[in-house]
């Protein structure tokens, strides 16, 4: 019972139901036990097979299951029990580590009480440009883009997140032999890049054994460059990926990369071309100057200036900006053999960047805005170049408050390196988050296959094509439960029990995208909302499942109460427990979700 002061003498008094299995649990109950009040492992297997489409499921696996629950739920009796009751059956499955909604999420198989097992189940033996990397933008920033500190822990933080790829921006020190780490001519404050290399280190491979991308930002004078490879070959050793010639034909692929850290930068040489090549150009003024026949938003670098935030011209490149105060080696052979992975120097604007060379690969680099206007005019080239090059997009120069973009229209080019604000939060977050808890959350995702074939006329995906539905998914959303345990009774409302709702969506290509949402549920704790909806779906491979939870709170702006997102393609089909996440995207830990899923 919880009670409510609505003045100084009156008090509203709602009981705190517990919640109770929902019709569909009952029916299915009784079926597979023929009207029964328990359940065996045999007929708990029956309905693993038939309703859960667990296939691969065995007598071992239900017999794990119905150990599992009975030791938590009758501990004393456990070794006199052989079978589930109703309420045994219900608390199975709404357990989030017992019954995941997604499919590389826990193998029962494989469970420990104390950890959630992660399945990586995508073939890891294709190169590089083959998969969705999970990226980092200015990872070592603790907060906004301009005035925020430099640090390690947001380093940390994401590494154990599964991100795969951090950013580092390399400035000279308050010592002429020190290296820092900071988002220059901001006010951000700086970090030691020794500091930051250690702990790279000791957890790059905390949530992930594949490789970690070290993307290199440097604005450094040539003995500082030196320094800093020094740092870099001595903290990391053996674990340095280095390629067996200057110029890759193929890249790598995840798994042979295991336990390896990659440095991808533009080399030493390169720069000082760079910047020659940008000075002639501003004295030859003639028609075969790159910015009279494209856009100055397309004449970027195999790897621009990503530091577009602190206020310059989001279409500079790294020369513009660093190469008139210091020099560049015509060679720099320490810091150069580092580099696992080269960013070159387009020659002639965006189209011809986006020439896919056939004994090289390299890495481009492009702002959200001129990425968004290069698919705009040349969106199968784009596919064309990541089907064997790297391309990685940065967020836009305003987003001083570390937001993000919406990262669907890149990943459905083929774009690997969608470099996010992990220190931010946002739905365009959230949709991150989602990508990446598939494959076992490793932070590597194969890309579907129709972004990496070539038809016999030598056509490519366009995804401005119409297409027609694929698949159809059905989504009810039957009750939440949890909130009592993890917020104080009067965080949604002072005076009642909130009134929750649930939104369901896709996001995704443009033509599945859609939100839906439940009728709100007044001053319950524990809602039961039993509603279906049905989701047509033309690119199902890229496809994200989007929920909300929200408190009605007319008429000031609804509460949040929980969100997650997970692709579609992951989706175990059946009833399964939803685990919610608050807006950084950290779990709760009692907030969850029961929810039916079918493929038609």
């Amino acid at each position: 019972m919880a009670s409510y002061s609505v003045c100084i003498c009156f008090k509203r008094k709602f009981r705190l139901a517990e919640p109770e299995p929902p019709a569909d649990v009952k029916e299915a109950f009784m079926r597979y036990t023929a009207g029964g009040t328990h359940m065996t492992a045999e007929q708990l297997l029956g309905f693993l097979a038939e309703e859960q489409k667990d296939g691969g499921a065995t007598i071992s696996d239900a017999e794990r299951i119905l150990e599992m629950v009975l030791n938590r739920r009758h501990h004393v009796t456990k070794f006199a029990r052989t079978t589930l009751t109703l309420d045994d059956f219900h608390h199975f499955l709404f357990s989030t580590d017992l019954n995941s909604p997604i499919g590389s999420q826990v193998s029962i198989q494989n469970f420990n009480p104390d950890r959630t097992w992660k399945v990586v189940h995508q073939d890891m033996r294709a190169p590089l440009s083959h998969y969705f990397i999970y990226t980092g933008h200015n990872s070592y920033l603790t907060g906004n883009q301009l005035n925020s500190n430099s640090s390690d822990v947001p380093i940390i933080q994401a590494l154990k997140r599964g991100v795969r790829v951090v950013e580092l921006d390399l400035w000279p020190g308050s010592t002429k032999d020190s290296v820092h780490v900071l988002h220059g001519r901001t006010l951000t404050t700086p970090v030691e890049l020794i500091k930051c290399l250690k702990s790279i280190k000791e957890h790059a491979f905390s949530a992930s054994p594949y490789p970690v991308i070290l993307t290199l930002e440097d604005h450094l004078t040539p003995d500082l460059q030196a320094k800093a490879a020094q740092m870099i070959s001595q903290t990391f050793g053996d674990m340095l990926f280095y390629p067996k010639s200057e110029s890759l034909t193929e890249f790598p692929s995840p798994e042979e990369l295991k336990y390896r850290v990659i440095i991808s930068t533009k080399p030493p040489k390169e720069y000082l071309e760079s910047k020659s090549s940008h000075n002639s150009r501003k004295e030859k003024d003639s028609d075969e100057d790159i910015s009279t026949r494209v856009p100055s938003y397309l004449t970027v670098d195999r790897e621009s200036n990503d530091k577009s935030d602190s206020g310059r011209s989001e279409g500079s490149s790294e020369t513009d900006e660093s190469n008139d105060e210091c020099g560049r080696p015509l060679e720099a052979p320490a810091y150069k053999h580092l580099i696992g992975i080269h960013a070159g120097k387009p020659r002639g604007g965006l189209k011809a960047s986006l020439r896919v060379e056939v004994n090289k690969v390299s890495r481009l680099s492009l702002n959200e805005q001129a990425f968004g206007k290069a698919i705009a005019s040349h969106g199968t080239d784009v596919i064309r170049f990541t089907q064997k090059n790297l391309l990685r997009v940065y967020p836009k120069a305003t987003r001083f408050n570390s937001s993000n973009y919406k990262p669907l229209i890149g990943w459905l080019h083929g774009a690997q390196l969608l470099a996010f604000n992990m220190q931010g939060h946002g739905r365009a977050l959230w949709l991150m988050h989602g990508m990446f808890r598939a494959n076992g959350g490793c932070g590597y995702v194969k890309k579907p296959d129709f972004l990496l074939n070539v038809s016999p006329h030598n056509q490519v995906f366009d995804p401005k094509a119409k297409l027609p539905v694929k698949k159809t998914l059905k989504v009810r959303v039957y009750m939440g439960d949890g909130w009592h345990s993890d917020f104080k009774k009067t965080h949604f409302d002072l005076y009642s029990p909130p009134d929750f709702y649930t939104r369901v969506g896709i996001a995704g290509a443009a033509a599945d995208e859609t939100m839906k949402e439940t009728k709100k549920k007044q001053n319950k704790w524990t809602p039961v909302w039993n509603e279906e909806f049905t989701f047509p779906l033309r690119v199902p491979e890229m496809a994200l499942l989007r929920i909300e939870v929200y408190e009605y709170n007319m008429p000031e702006k609804d509460v949040f109460a929980g969100q997650t997102c997970f692709p579609v393609s992951e989706l175990r089909q059946g009833i399964r427990a939803v685990p919610l996440f608050n807006r950084k995207g950290d779990i709760y830990a009692s907030v969850k979700l029961l929810m039916r899923f079918l493929f038609l």
